[in-house]
């Protein structure tokens, strides 16, 4: 520990120094997504899948919502809305079957969850059958495991934030110190321990065996801390969240913040090889691949190489802040994102947004009550299937509070692909022609 913590102090020098005050180059204009054009039912067909008297969502867009064959989709179900869970507040836990006329099938409950995020709610990676969630069980956070199958069920004796591609591993927070700094990313109900120290070496970011439940701190606030910024202070009240493994396994992305500020690292799955991602920000994050992130942040979405740097390599495009991620099956030419309320008739957009030749594609504008604002607020935060033909979203916009929709993007995803086969066979045709 000793050995790494010296050599984050020499990396926080060399990676201080050349990127505070570097401008950002100008990102492409953004899409008119506010223009009055209206949205064709038929290019993007959405339905609800959920009703009242009951409230449903799911939450963050970087899980896995539909299970592998696309009939069963996760949620959560409370009683209330608008305003901060409780500690005694417990919710339902189920999916919706698409092919039995959207049924509800109820899994469990957990009392370990907020508005933005739930519970972490998904299927776990690498499983045809097993659901996981974070709950409270005594004096800590823990991580329910179950087979909807066979009904086996078992607990990890740690809450965790995200899993890794193959299902193995999980990274996670302290929720209690995230609730103390943020409500709507937190739980209710545990104190943080450290709460009077600004950058505790005991908290961190944790690494969880989702097999064995062993666990393991791998990068720790005041490591973190040590790293050199602009304004730095011994007082200054450090915390991680918002982790995300990259799409083979090999590192995992988490969020440095304190009041004020926001750095963005990445790390091996042991904690080694710290490497600063941003050091400019940082807002709604997706891995592209192994070695390059998508970040949103001064107004354009833009994209950074995990190589220490600090800075983006790219601007992709200028757009309203959202909640994006590539859409399986397309090659990363296409990545589905969202807006917050836009215009006075406070509508969130959904559309799609195709990288190569920048053109968006809107799947639609949903209201969004004046009610629904700050902690408890509904975002869109579009969960993509994972063959990349829908999209589910949380909207109060039908009428019945949050609820969950569907939207069918086959019919895009379909013309996309019979764009790829008509354009690769048109350049075989060049190849192999006489003339050429």
């Amino acid at each position: 520990m000793k050995r790494r913590y010296t050599a984050l102090l020499t990396l926080g020098l060399a990676l201080f120094l050349p990127i505070w005050g570097t401008p950002a180059p100008a990102a492409p204009p953004a899409p008119d997504l506010l223009a009055p054009e209206p949205v064709d039912p038929a290019v993007a067909p959405t339905r609800t899948v959920t009703q009242g008297p009951n409230f449903h969502w799911f939450g963050y867009y970087d899980k896995y919502q539909f299970d592998p064959t696309g009939r069963y989709l996760l949620a959560m179900q409370v009683d209330f809305e608008h305003r901060s869970p409780k500690p005694d507040d417990v919710i339902a836990i189920g999916m919706v079957d698409l092919e039995d006329g959207d049924r509800w099938i109820e899994l469990g409950h957990s009392r370990a969850w907020n508005w933005q995020q739930g519970c972490m709610l998904q299927w776990r990676p690498g499983s045809q059958s097993e659901v996981l969630w974070n709950d409270r069980e005594g004096d800590r956070f823990v991580t329910r495991i179950l087979d909807v199958e066979t009904g086996e069920k078992r607990t990890v004796p740690m809450a965790v934030n995200h899993v890794s591609p193959d299902g193995r591993w999980a990274v996670t927070t302290d929720f209690s110190r995230v609730q103390d700094a943020r409500a709507g990313y937190g739980y209710p109900g545990l104190a943080d321990p450290f709460r009077d120290a600004p950058a505790p070496a005991e908290s961190g970011v944790w690494r969880v065996d989702l097999e064995s439940g062993e666990t393991e701190l791998v990068v720790s606030l005041a490591q973190v801390a040590a790293i050199p910024y602009p304004g730095a202070r011994e007082s200054h009240r450090h915390r991680a969240y918002h982790c995300m493994w990259n799409t083979d396994g090999s590192r995992f992305l988490f969020y440095n913040r304190w009041p004020g500020g926001t750095r963005v690292f990445t790390a091996a799955p042991d904690g080694s090889d710290l490497r600063l991602l941003s050091g400019s920000g940082a807002s709604h994050y997706t891995w592209r691949d192994p070695e390059h992130v998508v970040i949103w942040n001064r107004g354009a979405y833009h994209l950074y190489k995990d190589d220490g740097s600090g800075r983006h390599t790219e601007a992709l495009w200028t757009a309203p802040n959202g909640h994006q991620t590539f859409v399986p099956g397309t090659n990363n030419e296409w990545m589905v994102t969202d807006t917050y309320p836009q215009g006075p008739d406070r509508e969130q957009i959904l559309y799609l947004f195709h990288l190569p030749t920048g053109r968006p594609v809107v799947l639609g504008r949903f209201h969004l009550p004046p009610e629904y604002r700050g902690e408890w607020r509904c975002d869109l935060h579009p969960r993509v299937s994972r063959d990349g033909t829908r999209v589910a979203i949380d909207s109060p916009h039908g009428g019945e509070g949050r609820q969950q929709w569907v939207v069918d993007t086959s019919r895009i995803v379909r013309e996309h692909g019979a764009e790829e086969q008509a354009g690769a066979a048109g350049a075989a045709a060049g190849t192999a022609s006489p003339n050429n």
